[in-house]
């Protein structure tokens, strides 16, 4: 492990979604993090090949039994060797099985305890149920989504789970671990996607006269921010907001003698500009328009898939895409030049490091075998 986060211990209580996003982040600077998953999920026979969720790479799994006093005991004594422990419960589900901050901070007064939830810790919606779209909802993102005249349209789940989630987790514990190497005093980080959501959204609150959804510099408001279908059913997009570069696009698209560069950021020519743009590239595919308008300063990027995006030149040349036990994904980010991330390996199997997590955490082969025969991992 070479990443700025080796030899730092994470203990990850398991879930979904943002808790293991942040986990993942974690790992893949180079933190030890043991994945800890309910018992009864783990399989009598471990398959052959890695499960498919790519959140969960760069972690060992062990099978832990919360109900059980000695399960709770063996996470005490992880937590006692750990710099850090992630969880994504509702809040107090931790501190009924006796896993709560109190509790393990007690243990270790150093420790860093993360806790990912949609609502918060606390508030009126705290104990409710929720998804990303709702959170995004409530955090004042949703409402800007989409297009004019259009319902508003969730990011698939970037911003709430992710954006302001996952990351804003693992940014969170981060800082919480250097304060904790000055003070010596572990804390309690409560990252709350509507937080987060409202954090992403701070620029916004300070723009002056930002209205109605989709009618903005910056949602399609404009037509030299958009995108655009092409010959193909394919789409560009564009994002010629300032002068200069909106000069080189319609310099560039042979717009001279109809575009009035002084009038770009006029309103009253925006019906007329968008028009003449829908049309123009639907003369050629997207691959043509590439070659008119790829690596200028038009500020242009056709509009690729997944798959596609893995195979673009650029992402080749940057290594922004590996191939790691037989699935291509995402490379670790963002980069250092003295201790650089990697991915630690492929995602576990429930239990499938039970014996030799744990023996590297301080068990012993007897307190392992006493422990299994009394239920309380598997």
């Amino acid at each position: 492990m070479s990443g700025p986060l080796s030899g730092v211990r994470i203990v990850e209580l398991a879930g979904i979604g943002p808790g293991p996003f942040a986990a993942m982040m974690l790992s893949d600077m180079g933190a030890d993090v043991i994945r800890v998953e309910r018992a009864q999920s783990v399989r009598d026979e471990i398959p052959d090949h890695p499960p498919f969720d790519l959140l969960n790479r760069g972690r060992r799994s062990i099978g832990v039994d919360l109900k059980h006093p000695e399960g709770i005991e063996t996470v005490m004594r992880l937590v006692e060797r750990a710099d850090a422990l992630v969880e994504g419960f509702r809040p107090g589900v931790t501190e009924r099985l006796g896993l709560g901050p109190e509790d393990c901070m007690a243990r270790n007064p150093r420790l860093v305890y993360g806790r990912m939830t949609g609502w918060g810790q606390e508030g009126p919606y705290a104990q409710a149920a929720g998804h990303d779209i709702n959170y995004i909802a409530l955090g004042g993102a949703l409402a800007h989504l989409g297009r004019r005249g259009d319902k508003p349209t969730p990011p698939i789940n970037l911003v709430g789970d992710f954006g302001g989630g996952g990351m804003l987790m693992a940014f969170g514990v981060a800082c919480a671990l250097l304060e904790a190497t000055r003070s010596g005093q572990g804390q309690v980080v409560d990252a709350a996607m509507v937080d987060g959501t409202a954090t992403l959204m701070a620029m916004f609150h300070a723009w002056p006269g930002w209205g109605e959804r989709g009618t903005n510099l910056l949602d399609t408001g404009a037509p030299f921010y958009d995108t655009y279908e092409c010959a193909d059913g394919r789409y560009i997009s564009l994002g010629s907001l300032e002068p200069q570069f909106y000069a080189e696009l319609v310099a560039r698209l042979g717009l001279a003698d109809e575009f009035d560069l002084s009038r770009q950021m006029d309103p009253s020519t925006y019906d007329m500009q968008r028009e003449r743009l829908t049309a123009l590239f639907l003369t050629r595919t997207r691959d043509e328009w590439n070659e008119v308008l790829e690596y200028s300063d038009a500020c242009y990027a056709p509009v690729l898939t997944m798959q596609e995006a893995a195979e673009h030149p650029h992402n080749v040349a940057r290594g922004t895409f590996v191939e790691e036990f037989g699935v291509r994904q995402p490379a670790p980010a963002p980069r250092f030049s003295r201790t650089p991330g990697a991915i630690q390996g492929a995602p576990a199997w429930p239990g499938q490091h039970t014996d030799a997590a744990l023996a590297d955490w301080g068990f012993s082969g007897t307190e392992l075998e006493a422990l299994r025969s009394a239920g309380a991992i598997r």
